[in-house]
């Protein structure tokens, strides 16, 4: 099994060169996609540094959104599965292991990294579990994190949800589609280093969070796909 690993970078030239390490670490079958949104000269002087022949760039002219960047890599994308892995050094690569394990053995489609955000502050925490716990009112599902950016997804599937977000709001959208298009979402413990420093997402991007789950409510898979499942 092939692992895509799509890697959005955006301002992250001190814990990029750790990160692309930790995922070279792991000892699964993958492919790096990093795709740099528009970031500062620190970045990319970092990023023309660190990356290796196995790792392919993809470079945005300007900052266009996470949403955007994971679109850019997802087109890229050849693996089995993909998973998103941010830059920030908060999720442990070594989780993918653990991630595929689940995936294998519940011949699943998708499988979500469930964190302990005991770390976080109350105002976030308290965010994550009301954008959860509207996930799961509207659509009928008992998640725990639909905010994870470990999502492991069969790529067919995941390149066929026609994503349009260009922000954080995208996780929601990613969530919504999965579940209107039949695929059960499985969840597995991952390891979480809660970190302040250089966090981009705000308690204000809950509103577009929100939306996107109302404007997928009713979204409906390509009869391909439905096929497919």
């Amino acid at each position: 099994m092939l692992l895509t690993v799509i890697i959005p970078v955006y301002n992250e030239a001190s814990t990029l060169a750790e990160l692309i390490r930790r995922v070279h670490a792991v000892d699964v079958p993958k492919e790096i996609l990093v795709v740099d949104d528009g970031s500062d000269e620190a970045t990319k002087r970092l990023l023309d540094q660190s990356i290796a022949e196995n790792v392919t760039l993809i470079t945005h002219p300007h900052n266009m959104g996470k949403g955007t960047a994971i679109r850019t890599g997802l087109a890229q994308a050849k693996g089995d599965v993909v998973i998103i892995q941010d830059a920030d050094l908060e999720y442990y690569p070594s989780d993918y292991v653990k991630l595929i394990m689940t995936y294998q053995q519940q011949q699943a489609r998708v499988v979500y990294g469930v964190r302990d955000l005991s770390r976080r502050s109350k105002v976030m925490r308290w965010g994550n579990r009301a954008m959860t716990w509207m996930t799961n009112l509207l659509y009928g599902v008992r998640l725990h994190d639909m905010e994870t950016c470990y999502k492991l997804i069969d790529r067919r599937l995941m390149q066929s949800l026609d994503l349009q977000s260009r922000r954080f709001e995208i996780e929601a959208e990613i969530t919504a589609k999965i579940i209107r298009s039949g695929a059960k979402i499985y969840e597995a413990p991952i390891q979480y280093d809660h970190r302040e420093e250089g966090k981009k997402l705000t308690p204000w991007d809950g509103l577009p969070t929100v939306q996107a789950l109302l404007r997928y409510r009713f979204w409906r898979p390509q009869p391909a796909l439905a096929a497919a499942d």
